[in-house]
């Protein structure tokens, strides 16, 4: 496969709106940022990942079929006993109109043999043993066909470190792991992702009527562009200052600063000059 050489692109204001993208550029770049990782770097042409029926699963799904084909991208819906129906049904959706492989592995005997040795088990717990079983079963399948596992997790996650760690973090290529929850919503307009994914309210899908913005105490449309002056290096009181509610920056303020340690490599204790990935004075991670 000839792969293009396509520059990537600016992400700049426009219209006086900071996160406003060129939705059609940067699918290009994302396509071909995925055909360079996967293809020239690890030569290879297939690859896995989680379908869950929410919005950046299945942009990546449409990501994927542009890159390497419907017949080499392989989606794996993997229902808990307590996931929506309406969530395997949007994945359909997906399926139905881009044409990639399919397969339903149901988690909940994997969960549940482990989640019944303790009672008590709160629904935090559980949603982290369902996150990491689904990311055992999306290494397993990539190995069985042989491919490679694709991240569908968004920068506004990310910086929020709303995810589980060494689950939907742990994919070695992740093509949105730099847009935020609201550029991703625009992403999927541009490339045609049914409606009733991109307007549905982004959940979990572990507890009836949660929703990512009820957990966050702030909806993603106003996180999301106090988050573009946090990782500008903005202070606090300078984005209060100019016009966001104290409140709201203290929220996401919080969220970030107390969550560096997730999006960093487990922490190695230094004896050489050698050591992988570990400084001394180690920087932010934005």
């Amino acid at each position: 496969m000839s792969l293009p050489v396509i520059r990537a692109p600016k992400i700049v204001e426009l219209d006086s709106d900071p996160l406003a993208i060129n939705a059609h550029q940067v699918a290009d770049w994302l396509v071909a940022f995925l055909q360079e990782e996967v293809i020239r770097r690890r030569k290879m042409n297939k690859v896995v990942l989680g379908l869950s029926g929410g919005v950046d699963s299945a942009v990546v799904a449409y990501l994927c079929a542009r890159a390497f084909g419907p017949d080499n991208t392989y989606a794996f819906r993997m229902p808990y006993k307590i996931s929506s129906q309406e969530s395997l049904d949007h994945a359909q959706l997906v399926v139905d109109d881009i044409g990639i492989q399919v397969q339903t592995i149901p988690i909940t005997g994997m969960v549940d043999g482990y989640s019944a040795l303790d009672q008590d088990i709160t629904p935090q717990r559980l949603g982290n043993i369902c996150a990491r079983s689904r990311m055992i079963v999306l290494f397993d399948q990539s190995a069985e066909v042989g491919g490679i596992p694709i991240g569908t997790g968004n920068k506004s996650e990310r910086l929020f470190g709303y995810y589980t760690w060494h689950a939907d973090d742990a994919p070695p290529i992740n093509p949105l792991g730099d847009l935020f929850k609201t550029q991703v919503w625009d992403l999927a307009e541009a490339l045609g992702v049914p409606p009733v994914i991109i307007n549905k309210p982004a959940t979990a899908d572990l507890v009836k009527g949660q929703t990512d913005e009820s957990d966050f105490g702030i909806s993603y449309l106003k996180a999301d562009r106090i988050l573009h002056y946090v990782v500008q290096g903005y202070s606090k009181s300078a984005i209060i200052g100019l016009g966001f509610p104290e409140s709201e920056v203290e929220i996401v303020w919080k969220r970030v600063s107390t969550t560096h340690w997730k999006r960093k490599l487990p922490t190695v204790a230094m004896l050489s000059n050698t050591a992988i990935n570990e400084y001394y004075l180690r920087p932010v991670d934005f």
